[in-house]
């Protein structure tokens, strides 16, 4: 039990310091030291607690694969500062590499192969790629009043990928894409208050990771918990 009240602290102070970061970047006063020590005061992780849960679904699209769809559940920890809130999430997709990146790969392996008659053709099929993301977000809230709440983030994430085709199954090009790496997230949506624990989100949502940039438009509904509702009122 300790260790794990160790571990949240950790995470926490971790948090709190990123977000932070975001809070200052975001601000739109000349930087000074004054300021700076005003923003960081504003920040504590002692309150965090699960506000809410959020399930959505919606579109992907990314270089080199095919369009497809991407779901997830997101949990609200609270507001670490007036204006910021974090939030952790997993989601899931897959898709298949395009024609064009198929294309590529089959003129690489003809390159290399031996075919003095020149009457070979390569065909790879369907290579297909699933990726399992794991990310934390800061998210700047911006109350619009009757109801509407705007935000603008950033995070990082966690993806363990998984590559599949009958081609390449077995060989070191699925070991090339059977791989664990990191990215950086940016997000932009908005929440409606339709009742008085039930929010309905619409969010953009860019991520920056190893071999692979997404950009995804994702709707959801989120629930929030009783002591997520009374903070939220106590900090409009």
């Amino acid at each position: 039990m300790n260790g794990s009240t160790r571990a949240v602290g950790r995470l926490g102070g971790w948090a709190v310091r990123t977000a932070a970061l975001l809070a200052l970047l975001l601000t739109a006063k000349p930087p000074s030291r004054l300021t700076a020590q005003g923003v960081l005061n504003q920040f504590s992780y002692e309150n965090t607690r699960l506000s809410g849960i959020q399930l959505d679904a919606g579109i992907l699209g990314a270089n080199q694969l095919t369009g497809t769809t991407i779901g997830g559940v997101r949990l609200d920890f609270g507001r670490i500062a007036p204006r910021v809130r974090l939030m952790l999430g997993l989601s899931y997709f897959k898709s298949e590499f395009d024609a064009e990146a198929r294309s590529r790969f089959e003129r690489a392996l003809d390159s290399i192969i031996i075919d003095p008659s020149g009457d070979d053709t390569i065909d790879v099929g369907r290579i297909s790629l699933g990726d399992i993301i794991g990310d934390v977000d800061f998210q700047y809230l911006f109350p619009q009043g009757h109801g509407i709440m705007a935000y603008v983030g950033t995070g990082v994430s966690i993806h363990l990928r998984n590559g599949s085709g009958t081609a390449i199954n077995g060989t070191f090009v699925e070991d090339a894409l059977d791989v664990v790496t990191a990215g950086l997230n940016g997000t932009v949506g908005f929440e409606f208050n339709i009742a008085r624990a039930w929010r309905f989100t619409v969010e953009g949502r860019g991520v920056l990771s190893s071999g692979l940039q997404t950009a995804s438009l994702r709707t959801g509904l989120m629930y929030r918990l009783h002591a997520g509702k009374e903070r939220e009122a106590s900090t409009k």
